[in-house]
């Protein structure tokens, strides 16, 4: 971004002759370089930044990912719960079928006496 073209050479005047092109050229000189530097730390800047949002949005992502993977997971354990229960449920009435029976009429008994409240 160096900007080495003066005014003079533009116009085709004379730098010596003419004191105010020489002070316009070198105000002009002084903005293109303070414009370069600043472009430069503006660069510097924006490239640091964009490594930071970048590990940002990786970061997200892999969490994102582990919580998804979570989430599958949910219905398969609740599955193997479901019969592990029932599995327990089953082996209870088997070895005792008499008492089991009797606890269900019990219940069954209080729930409608509630139930009519």
């Amino acid at each position: 971004m160096d900007r080495t073209t003066t005014m003079g050479s533009l116009t085709g005047g004379s730098n010596a002759a003419n004191p105010l092109n020489t002070k316009v050229e070198g105000a002009a000189q002084a903005a293109h370089q303070a414009t370069d530097k600043i472009a430069e730390k503006a660069t510097t800047q924006v490239d640091r930044l964009s490594g930071t949002v970048h590990r940002a949005v990786n970061s997200a992502a892999d969490a994102a990912t582990s919580a998804a993977e979570w989430a599958s997971s949910i219905p398969d354990q609740a599955k193997q719960v479901q019969t592990r229960l029932t599995e327990s449920a089953c082996a209870s009435i088997r070895a005792r079928p008499i008492a089991t029976v009797a606890g269900a009429l019990v219940i069954g008994y209080l729930l409608g006496r509630l139930a009519r409240l």
